[in-house]
């Protein structure tokens, strides 16, 4: 049966505890004798060392002792006391106290279990013997003897409450012992009524020393606000890096901790524990509170997503040791945080929509290359995606703000997928989306038709492989969007070199070219001479144009290879030899299939001095 606590307010924990139901009234030791006991340490100096090799001897005399007096039914006149073995009995204890009070770290408390466990039976068997002679009348019991083993338990209760207060106030783990200069304070919660006060506010004490090394230091809501980002992101790391120790060590440390010394009395355990971790996590609750009130900006994201998987990691370490109701209540509170986090964290993410919408520039990017936009949107979003399943966890429990913050428009796009997308996936897709509408409106700044699908290919490529290359955002818009997305690269593909090299293969049709079946050299020349015009400027134009992926640029000029070498070869082929025997045939046939090859090898270089070699 578990013993009922009944805190006092006196000065010492266990001295206070250690003391006979009567000895306020009827103890035979004065009050001057016990005030001495704990002040004077004099007596350290006078002990005399004995031999213990009778100690088990000694011992049973005193059980036997002890027994006999429980077992007398009148409690008028106790039998006598044998003062041999209670005298030497007192010196074993006292010389096995002084020998723990010495500098030899060898003889510490602690460090040997099997003598400290046989010290800590000798003290409860004098404990046992002083109880026994309580169901006595007190004027029948005031002997030396009993007064001797009082002012030993005394001494002992000393020792032990001093090396009780040192594990209580020492550090949880070997990992804390180190001193830091930082304050950290924590502020204390109001003791329970069923909690021992000693050991609630050194565990908070000790507590707080262990969280220094994670360098976090409370601050105030108003210091907060008034804080930069770049600070305040600093201070979110080090309230992480603490949330994330107490989790993994200090917590469950701590929770051994009073398990082991409040072995016998599991209520006091939970009690200690729990009255703890409130003060410690409302603490932390109070900063969460605090940043999230701060202006939203999108650079917050990320460390709100911390914030709020540290949160939600940090619940398994209190659910074991904590009461039931005190648990319950630090769950709901660590779980409302959360959701304070998660609602912050949806409101950002969802206004990179207007951050899209908002983004109306009127100047285009130099040839056609990569919008800084589209870099920014999808470098954010594969971010995002390391993220994955705490934003589906975030989305799915606030869907109805995120659809109300959301753009209502749906592309026909999101009708045809394998399955019903999840909030997150919705969310993904729309900003794609978005991102996809507002380049085709950058398109529409460049003149050139072909530089405007050169700028939707570089873009939609980009943005395919960032899709392809976070197997998270893949996994969240599914394979038919992403084969849609690269299904409408490939047009822009053929939009450009219908555009660009369908006008030049015009020029070297063969219609027109014979009259009464023979070759009609005027139209042959004309033909050449616009095929050369049109290449030259086309290849001075599109070698300042960007292509950035290595890949997408060497399909581009394999391409254009496979569709102007073979029909300009054979147009070559067929008319060169009316043009050779005639003067300035070098006027009209400039180049050669080598050299057209070289110079398509020149185009999107983003370089204006790329003309290429003719080859001779």
């Amino acid at each position: 049966m578990e013993k009922t606590y009944h805190p006092e307010k006196s000065g010492s924990f266990i001295g206070r505890h250690a003391r006979r139901k009567s000895e306020v009234a009827t103890s035979p030791i004065t009050s001057d004798v016990c005030d001495a006991s704990y002040a004077d340490t004099a007596w350290r100096e006078t002990v005399e060392q004995v031999d213990d090799r009778d100690a088990d001897e000694i011992s049973l005399s005193i059980d036997q002792f002890t027994s006999t007096l429980y077992s007398i039914d009148r409690k008028s006149s106790p039998p006598d006391v044998p003062k041999d073995a209670v005298e030497t009995f007192s010196k074993i204890i006292e010389s096995k106290i002084v020998k723990y009070y010495s500098t030899d770290s060898g003889n510490k408390f602690g460090k040997t279990e099997e003598e400290d466990a046989r010290f800590l039976e000798s003290v409860l068997r004098v404990f046992k013997l002083t109880s026994a002679f309580g169901d006595f009348e007190a004027a029948s019991v005031k002997t030396t003897s009993l007064d001797r083993m009082s002012v030993v338990l005394q001494r002992a209760m000393v020792f032990l409450e001093e090396e009780f207060r040192g594990l209580l106030e020492g550090p949880t783990d070997e990992d804390t012992m180190k001193e830091e200069s930082d304050r950290c304070t924590l502020h204390e919660a109001e003791p329970n009524k069923g909690e021992p006060e000693f050991p609630g506010i050194a565990r908070r004490n000790a507590f707080a020393e262990a969280l220094r090394c994670t360098e976090f230091n409370w601050v105030t809501i108003e210091e907060i606000q008034r804080m930069q980002w770049e600070a305040l992101e600093g201070d979110i790391s080090r309230w992480i890096s603490a949330i994330k120790r107490c989790a993994a060590v200090l917590f469950p440390g701590e929770r051994s901790l009073c398990d082991a010394v409040f072995s016998q009395n599991r209520a006091i355990s939970i009690g200690l524990f729990s009255n703890l971790a409130r003060a410690v996590i409302i603490q932390f609750l109070n900063f969460v509170d605090a940043v999230v009130l701060t202006r939203r900006s999108a650079e917050k994201l990320f460390k709100y997503l911390d914030m709020y998987e540290a949160l939600r990691d940090l619940v398994p370490s209190i659910e074991d040791g904590a009461s039931e109701e005190s648990g319950g209540e630090l769950r709901s509170e660590i779980s409302a945080a959360g959701d304070r986090i998660g609602e912050a964290a949806v409101y950002i993410f969802c206004d990179l929509e207007n951050s899209i919408k908002g983004d109306a520039a009127k100047t285009p990017v130099p040839g056609g290359a990569i919008h800084p936009l589209t870099r920014y949107v999808m470098n954010y979003l594969k971010y995002a995606g390391e993220y994955k399943d705490t934003l589906e966890q975030i989305f799915q429990t606030n869907h109805i703000l995120a659809g109300s913050l959301s753009s209502t428009t749906k592309s026909d796009k999101t009708h045809n997928l394998d399955k019903s997308p999840s909030p997150f996936s919705m969310q993904l897709i729309t900003v794609v989306e978005l991102l996809d509408e507002n380049l085709e409106a950058k398109s529409r700044l460049y003149r050139d038709p072909s530089l405007r699908y050169i700028f939707l290919m570089n873009n939609g490529r980009y943005i395919n492989q960032k899709i392809k290359g976070s197997t998270e955002i893949l996994q969240s818009v599914g394979d038919t969007w992403y084969r849609m997305r690269s299904t409408a690269v490939r047009q822009y593909h053929k939009n450009y070199q219908r555009e660009t090299w369908g006008r030049l293969l015009q020029c070297i049709g063969h219609d027109g070219c014979q009259v009464n079946g023979k070759v009609y050299k005027p139209v042959v020349k004309e033909k050449f001479k616009n095929f050369n015009t049109l290449f030259e400027e086309i290849h001075k134009t599109q070698s300042t144009w960007v292509v950035n992926d290595d890949q997408l640029q060497s399909e581009l000029r394999v391409s254009i290879s496979a569709v102007v070498i073979p029909a300009y070869r054979s147009f070559l082929g067929r008319f060169r030899q009316y043009l050779e025997s005639g003067k300035q045939s070098e006027k009209y046939i400039k180049y050669q299939s080598d050299d057209i090859e070289l110079m398509i090898e020149g185009l999107f270089d983003g370089n204006p001095n790329s003309m290429g070699r003719r080859r001779t």
